[in-house]
């Protein structure tokens, strides 16, 4: 006679999965999958002294922006009326500005902003660059000729001139900076995606899945686009530092971002009034935060060129 068991009894009685196992509802491939890429990150992290400081970097900035809010919870827009230049100190770690703002709090909120225009801006120019870059190099014709002359009048101008006439010219907002700094870059990710469009458009995979009668938006996006990733990947980390730079440069000239918003070339503009009289710490620590996230920035770009060398042993 067999004897009933309880739910309890049924589940002790399983065997237990072997140590490391993923558990049931989590799909092993996926796992393996994160795992790899985790294995991938870390021997690109350690490949070079220049791969693992602008890594660092550049993930304690994310991650300190990300968390402004609960790392540093003073408002970096509240007036400490008595306290005005105030050095240095326990109280007010970066001191304060001649608002009676905290720096430090305003140097670590002035993060989210820098990187959220940033990223944005680079990401709607990689979207719009690369996607007319793909089809001017494999279609070739009238639309690469209209817009490579195009490409040639915008770039005559010089980038900081022309971001300051368009930003001076429309509301000084974040939407109008992200927008011309955008538009500034998105030339730079057509000649790049282009140029590399061109070197692998007659490859033979490219010949073969033309001849089994793919489309040309499938070839150009499953057969093309993956083997343009590398130099994309390079020259995303070059366009996010010369964003960052562009926009504490327009701040720090008077157009786009002002104070009191808190964000690094405002910062700098409105303490460099005060460093003749001695006060250098309202200009000195977003200099030095912008400073370290542009070097970040570039160190990493370096790093993952060499990283993907193929000439690299």
């Amino acid at each position: 006679m067999s004897i009933p068991m309880n739910d309890d009894a049924v589940a002790s009685a399983r065997p237990m999965p072997a140590p490391g196992t993923p558990p049931a509802n989590v799909d092993p491939g996926e796992v393996g999958r994160l795992r790899a890429a985790a294995r991938g990150m870390w021997r690109f992290m350690t490949s070079s002294m220049a791969a693992f400081t602008g890594t660092v970097i550049v993930l304690v900035f994310v991650v300190v922006g990300a968390l402004a809010d609960v790392l540093v919870p003073t408002d970096p827009l509240q007036v400490f009326g008595s306290d005005l230049l105030e050095p240095p100190g326990a109280d007010h770690w970066f001191g304060t500005d001649g608002n009676g703002m905290d720096v430090f709090a305003r140097t670590i909120h002035a993060i989210q902003i820098d990187l959220v225009i940033s990223v944005t801006a680079v990401a709607i120019s990689i979207v719009v660059g690369v996607a007319l870059g793909l089809i001017a190099g494999y279609r070739g014709g009238w639309f690469e000729m209209v817009l490579l002359r195009l490409m040639d009048v915008l770039q005559a101008f010089p980038a900081l001139i022309l971001a300051l006439a368009v930003v001076a010219a429309s509301q000084e907002s974040m939407t109008a900076v992200i927008a011309v700094i955008a538009f500034l870059d998105t030339p730079v990710f057509i000649r790049m995606t282009r140029g590399q469009v061109l070197s692998l458009r007659e490859a033979m995979y490219v010949e073969a899945a033309r001849s089994t009668g793919n489309k040309p938006w499938r070839i150009m996006w499953r057969h093309i686009m993956p083997n343009t990733l590398p130099p994309l990947i390079i020259q995303t980390a070059v366009r996010l530092a010369w964003s960052v730079m562009i926009v504490s440069s327009l701040a720090f000239v008077g157009v786009g971002i002002q104070v009191p918003t808190p964000e690094w070339g405002a910062m700098i503009r409105h303490g460099s009034a005060f460093i003749t009289s001695g006060q250098w710490w309202p200009s000195v620590f977003p200099g030095l935060a912008l400073m370290l996230l542009v070097l970040g920035f570039n160190l990493l770009a370096d790093a993952i060129q060499d990283h993907l060398d193929p000439r690299k042993d």
